[in-house]
């Protein structure tokens, strides 16, 4: 790698993605100005960035990291999705949405998320992952639940008495006018 352009480029994928929790590689063919756009665009919303990069220097940057990728990751036009690991879970789920798909244009090779390397398939299953939001509420859900029951349970027996007690004393209500009435006639 004699070229000074090719140093310079190596260094600036080894910054980007030495901030980077995780990464996706995917084949990029073929898309519109517009198509492209649309899809930098839905991963800029998370935080997650797309670059094409040349497959040898790729390869150098991600040997570098400690990466040893398959001979078939790095062929043809190379992309690559990059940013925190939530923006990478999110770029996962864009790559894989029915739109992208729609394409037929673009495909994942492999991915890095928090120093493990990822098979086309784990990418994809990674797409299924929730968002942070849904996983917390779901997590308070199962965390509040059970002492939900408990509390529900304790309650029923002093609620249950209460309601006797006031059904009672609704009785004795509508018999006290009744028994007034019967001496005075």
């Amino acid at each position: 790698m004699p070229s000074l352009i090719n140093r310079l480029i190596v260094r600036d994928l080894t910054s980007a993605f030495e901030g980077a929790e995780g990464l996706i590689l995917v084949t990029y063919n073929g898309l519109t100005a517009v198509e492209n756009e649309t899809l930098r665009d839905k991963l800029a919303e998370k935080g997650c960035e797309l670059r094409l990069v040349r497959n040898a220097l790729a390869h150098l940057v991600l040997k570098q990291r400690g990466y040893e990728l398959a001979s078939d990751a790095l062929v043809g036009n190379t992309a690559v999705a990059f940013g925190s690991a939530e923006a990478v879970i999110h770029a996962a789920k864009t790559l894989n949405s029915a739109d992208t798909k729609k394409l037929k244009k673009v495909a994942v090779r492999a991915g890095v998320l928090e120093g493990r390397l990822l098979s086309p398939a784990d990418v994809v299953q990674l797409g299924d992952v929730p968002d942070r939001p849904t996983l917390q509420a779901k997590i308070l859900g199962c965390m509040s639940g059970p002492p939900r029951g408990i509390v529900t349970s304790m309650n029923a027996v002093p609620s249950a008495l209460v309601r006797v007690l006031q059904a009672r004393a609704d009785q004795l209500a509508k018999a006290a006018p009744a028994a007034e009435a019967a001496p005075a006639a």
